[in-house]
């Protein structure tokens, strides 16, 4: 189901802590790595927990290019954005994805490459990933504050939203369907055009929301929620 982001060679994730936009950019990295040149950017430079860069060597393993902010994983307290996360605008990937720390500080990072993402603007889909579940995207007023943060900091407008919303392997479909009304308002409110709703085989095979939906399988588990 990944024709949800159709042909666009650059995928952007945003999403709070919680949110499971990481999730979703190693589903996307590994499925495209399957059959395209495909490179993961880790822009999380906010949350120290479950980013895309803790699956980094089982990334490459799968073929997938990854880069990374320099002392990403260590014990430094304040990353840098290697120069070499600029090639990805003129290398030879099919696909690029973006895992951006989803509050205004992260998009901040984002916002540093706006210059080099307006070129290729056509090329590029941004998509705010939501949990209603989590705290900071439990209601429109939520998700709206939060998008029109993130859109001022990285400087890119949003294209759409995905409903992700989830309590990882708990997730019912009715926590899918529940959330949806409240994300159509957001995407309403901002003027999004598009609505993705998210969630593994199991959660999204008996709900009914009319709108596009992408499998994924999650990989990014807490600890607290692994059964002993």
């Amino acid at each position: 189901m990944n024709n949800c982001f159709g042909s666009s060679r650059m995928i952007v994730l945003t999403g709070n802590y919680g949110s499971g936009k990481t999730e979703i950019a190693l589903h996307l990295a590994e499925t495209f790595a399957e059959r395209e040149k495909t490179t993961l950017v880790d822009l999380d430079i906010v949350n120290p927990y479950f980013r895309s860069g803790e699956k980094a060597e089982e990334l490459r393993r799968k073929g997938v290019r990854v880069l990374m902010p320099t002392f990403a994983m260590t014990t430094v307290d304040i990353p840098a954005l290697p120069a070499e996360i600029q090639s990805v605008f003129e290398s030879d990937a099919d696909r690029v994805i973006f895992d951006v720390g989803g509050d205004d500080t992260g998009a901040a990072a984002l916002g540093r490459y706006y210059p080099s993402f307006m070129k290729i603007r056509d090329q590029v889909i941004t998509a705010l990933v939501v949990n209603c579940l989590r705290p900071l995207t439990e209601t429109r007023e939520d998700i709206i504050d939060l998008a029109e943060r993130i859109q001022a900091r990285g400087r890119l407008k949003l294209d759409l939203i995905i409903n992700n919303t989830n309590l990882a392997d708990q997730t019912s479909g009715d926590m899918l369907e529940a959330a949806a009304e409240t994300v159509r308002e957001s995407a309403k409110a901002l003027r999004i055009p598009r609505l993705i709703h998210c969630g593994t085989e199991k959660t999204l095979e008996r709900i009914t929301l009319p709108e596009e939906k992408l499998v994924i399988r999650r990989r990014m588990v807490p600890e607290w929620m692994v059964d002993e």
